[in-house]
């Protein structure tokens, strides 16, 4: 694959793909590792229901996009308008991991670890995929609107981690309780 018709922002949105795979695969693990605090749980998996698997694409995308952002705006002259855009739409995308989990677990009757795996580097990759599509050739949306949507979304993980509806998409499948 020839990188040179990429710029650097795009490249970044790449080597999104691998970096992401791994932070989202370390998040699984830190909340436990962290003695189940609180605030860890807030933005990590607190157990194995579906919206908190989520968790493990919506905040390393969030964390990668927007340090990028942060440290190379001015390198690059990345308008922000047109880089947040493309992160809201890479996060509205972890549906495609919630849908394809519960086609493939419903088609099964289970739930097998390699194919939640290869379900998270699909969804991770079909956002930042998308996300250098919007990139590239989207609309310039006020990065207010943006950020408030994103914000909102991050808002709403961390109140149903505490108070979660019960309803299937909220329910640890290995306890069947909810929350914390």
């Amino acid at each position: 694959m020839s990188w040179s018709h990429l710029n650097n922002p795009e490249k970044w949105i790449i080597l999104g793909i691998p970096a992401l795979f791994l932070m989202g695969s370390l998040m699984h693990f830190i909340y436990e590792l962290t003695g189940k605090s609180y605030f860890i749980g807030d933005f990590s998996p607190i157990n194995e229901s579906v919206w908190e698997h989520s968790k493990m694409i919506v905040v390393p995308m969030i964390a990668w996009w927007t340090l990028y952002y942060i440290f190379c705006k001015d390198t690059y002259e990345i308008d922000r308008n047109r880089w947040f855009f493309p992160l809201l739409i890479s996060l509205v995308l972890y549906i495609i991991m919630i849908a394809f989990f519960y086609t493939y677990s419903t088609a099964l009757g289970k739930e097998l670890l390699w194919v939640d795996i290869f379900d998270l580097i699909l969804s991770l990759s079909i956002g930042q995929l998308l996300g250098m599509y919007f990139y590239r050739h989207g609309p310039s949306i006020n990065i207010n609107i943006s950020l408030f949507i994103i914000v909102a979304i991050v808002a709403l993980f961390i109140i149903f981690t505490f108070y979660p509806p019960h309803i299937p998409i909220f329910k640890d499948t290995s306890t069947g309780t909810y929350g914390i």
